[in-house]
């Protein structure tokens, strides 16, 4: 039974290390920030636009299974996560997460982009360029949790196809993070 569990937050560590892997992909591709002029300009670039969708897609999948992975986390560590709010706070304890404030601020950008845009290229911008800007502090909440995972739980991602990528990634967003503050 443990040992099933430990396999299932393994494959949820390979899920986040292929979020970021993807979410940095499409982020990449765009030349941030963005503008309400260059979006109007550019309301028919397939290509931009496929790349916007797939952020908002893979910011909130990772979001959501980064949450799922520390609550099962949580659970093998021992500690209470019968509310994502405990999980949290354990989280921001151990110092994978700077705040629980950081988390839900994600929550709320996650949230909103579930919802339609329509043609308001002003939103739309704001909303991205919001994403884009906290990204990198997501990377960082990866990073360590995967560390606390490996560190504290000797539990790795079950497959390495994308840790190397995923560290790369991962480290540049810390070097951003330490270099905002």
């Amino acid at each position: 039974m443990v040992d099933d569990e430990r396999r299932h937050l393994a494959d949820l560590l390979t899920a986040v290390e292929r979020c970021v892997f993807f979410l940095e992909g499409a982020r990449s591709g765009i030349a941030w920030p963005l503008t309400g002029e260059e979006l109007a300009a550019r309301n028919r670039d397939v290509d931009l636009f496929t790349n916007l969708s797939a952020i908002n897609e893979r910011f909130a999948q990772l979001q959501d299974t980064l949450g799922t992975a520390m609550r099962h986390a949580a659970r093998l560590a021992g500690e209470p996560s019968d509310t994502f709010l405990r999980v949290l706070a354990y989280f921001e304890k151990v110092a994978v997460l700077n705040s629980m404030e950081d988390w839900q601020a994600m929550r709320v950008l996650r949230n909103l982009a579930a919802h339609e845009y329509g043609t308001n290229y002003a939103t739309i911008v704001e909303h991205f360029n919001a994403v884009n800007d906290i990204i990198p502090s997501l990377y960082k909440i990866a990073g360590n949790f995967s560390c606390f995972c490996k560190d504290n739980l000797k539990i790795a991602p079950s497959t390495n196809e994308f840790s190397q990528d995923f560290q790369k990634i991962t480290d540049t967003a810390c070097q951003l993070n330490q270099a905002r503050f």
